[in-house]
């Protein structure tokens, strides 16, 4: 976590290994399977599961599991494709269940 102090940041709820610095997030108006989640730019210390095609509420995409590496636990889900195009905006981006997550200070 060297370059992490005085961060915001926000870690595995298990684990409390970090995910995602607060810098990295885009917005916080998201649902996931647990409810309320997060939209972030870039995320710390996951594996990506396999991809596969899911419709979700804004239309189908392609998307792969996000895991904690510590724990593995499913913390969301990251946007490969988009098949609407008014959707693209979301590719490369990762949502985290905000129940899977804790915001902490390093």
């Amino acid at each position: 976590m060297a370059g992490l102090d005085g961060h915001p940041l926000y870690s595995c709820n298990r684990c409390r290994n970090p995910i995602a610095l607060r810098d990295n997030l885009l917005s916080k108006k998201f649902k996931a399977r647990s409810g309320d989640a997060y939209m972030f730019s870039e995320v710390l210390n996951v594996v990506l599961g396999e991809k596969r095609e899911q419709q979700l509420i804004t239309g189908r995409f392609v998307v792969a599991d996000v895991y904690c590496s510590n724990c593995k636990e499913v913390l969301g889900w990251k946007y490969l494709k988009s098949f609407n195009d008014s959707q693209r905006y979301k590719l490369g981006r990762f949502i985290i269940e905000k129940a899977k997550v804790l915001k902490e200070y390093s």
